[in-house]
């Protein structure tokens, strides 16, 4: 039997992604990429936002065609949008057989089999549950990074934010647990981990009374074969002195981190939810800068939060200009239903909230592309992601940047390279958000 498989959202859901391909594939099934092909689809959706909600629904109706129009037998569909709106689905989309909510991803080779057998039905679990899962993922990224998610759910409840209804309280993943994962993810020849939940910050709390990313981050830097350690999701008020002298201590964690902030006034915040102020950021953010000079920092921010006046934004940024970070995202609020924020009064309008996007954005391209031009003539180490087709050059990564969100660098040399290798390049140019560079040889 043919399966196609369809990840939407974010990089946590892709490791979900990964972990359902490896149990399909254990049981022989073959994994296919075209639609056309398919006896079975399953997509694995998102609905953080309304875009993505948007993009998952689209998908599922696409796939659907397939049941009038090609082999297809059996659509299944996954993830956050099948746990928030199962019944929705089914009755809604009646080509779909079967629907699996976050926490029962462990069942996807029942599900497939029981929708094979016309027994379309529904799979949820407690959102408190963490499946165990022994079988290998099936990496999809390429096999030379790979995304470890140490932690399910989140305790922060953000007035904006769905995640907590979705995916349940904050677990982690035993520690033996991960570093097993870790080792099987070296031993395929993975190079660069990425460590991601809701929030790593908060790792082993619930199971072992403290914070406990430092002591992770330690035994998986002892893994050979692992060169890289990159970290998401930090949030800024829960960064502590061991976790800072860690990423400043072991040579294999890239000075890079990502803190999303979402904004800075101290009104704002607060009716967001978040747990910490204007003074905590510029705190924290002095700290990193101090202790790890070459650190590099990525953040996201919300605008147009019900109620953000215009003095609030200009605040915001000034406090982009401020602080120069050399990676920065920016969303405009998305009015989430069964969020607190959804029914806050002022409502800030759609074209407001998209021009102090813009705004924020056009401050931030400066601040980069400045950046960028700084970088010419230094000596950097790349992880080669691939040959640029028809040219002697390479695209790769630098420590300062996270694959699909951050920029590129381009390699002209005449020396063949294979993807996951690393090398010493002098950059010679920049180009926006990318830079250029030569082979040292």
């Amino acid at each position: 039997m043919n399966i196609l498989f369809i990840s939407l959202g974010c990089d946590k859901n892709l490791v979900d992604s990964e972990v359902m391909l490896g149990l399909l594939d254990s049981k022989g099934y073959q994994i296919v990429d075209d639609e056309t092909l398919a006896d079975i689809i399953v997509v694995n959706t998102c609905c953080f936002i309304h875009d993505a909600k948007e993009e998952s629904i689209q998908t599922i109706l696409d796939m659907a065609q397939y049941k009038t129009e090609g082999r297809l037998k059996a659509l299944v569909v996954t993830g956050c949008l099948a746990q928030r709106y199962q019944q929705e689905i089914l009755e809604e989309i009646p080509e779909v057989d079967a629907v699996l909510g976050t926490t029962s991803y462990d069942k996807i080779v029942d599900a497939v089999e029981e929708a094979l057998e016309g027994q379309g039905h529904v799979k949820m679990q407690d959102l408190d549950a963490l499946p165990l899962v022994e079988t290998k993922r099936l990496v999809t990224t390429g096999g030379h990074f790979a995304y470890l998610k140490i932690a399910e759910g989140c305790d922060k409840h953000c007035t904006y934010c769905i995640i907590p209804k979705i995916r349940g309280n904050y677990r982690s993943v035993p520690m033996e647990r991960l570093i097993k994962e870790a080792q099987e993810l070296a031993d395929q020849g993975v190079k660069e981990l990425i460590l991601v939940a809701q929030e790593t910050t908060m790792y082993g709390m619930d199971l072992y009374g403290r914070k406990s990313l430092s002591k992770l981050l330690r035994e998986l830097c002892k893994i050979s074969g692992i060169r890289w350690i990159r970290i998401l999701y930090c949030y800024p008020e829960e960064i502590d002195e061991e976790l800072i002298q860690t990423i400043k201590e072991e040579p294999k964690i890239c000075h890079y981190l990502d803190l999303p902030i979402q904004h800075v006034s101290d009104g704002v915040l607060k009716r967001m939810g978040r747990r910490t102020s204007k003074a905590q950021l510029v705190e924290i953010i002095g700290r990193l800068r101090q202790e790890i000079p070459d650190i590099t920092l990525r953040t996201t921010l919300i605008t147009g939060f019900p109620g953000e006046t215009k003095e609030q934004h200009e605040e915001l940024m000034e406090f982009v200009d401020e602080m120069e970070f050399e990676r920065l995202g920016v969303f405009t609020y998305s009015q989430e239903e069964d969020t607190p924020a959804a029914g806050f009064e002022d409502q800030v309008e759609e074209e407001v909230k998209e021009d102090r996007q813009a705004e924020i954005m056009e401050l931030q391209q400066e601040i980069v592309f400045e950046q960028a031009e700084s970088m010419i003539g230094r000596e950097v180490l790349v992880m080669i992601e691939g040959k640029v087709a028809d040219e002697n050059a390479y695209v790769g990564r630098t420590y300062r940047d996270a694959p699909n969100v951050d920029g590129l660098i381009f390699v002209n040399t005449e020396e063949e390279l294979m993807s996951g290798d690393f090398a010493r390049v002098r950059v010679t140019g920049a180009a926006e958000y990318d830079l250029i560079g030569e082979l040292i040889s």
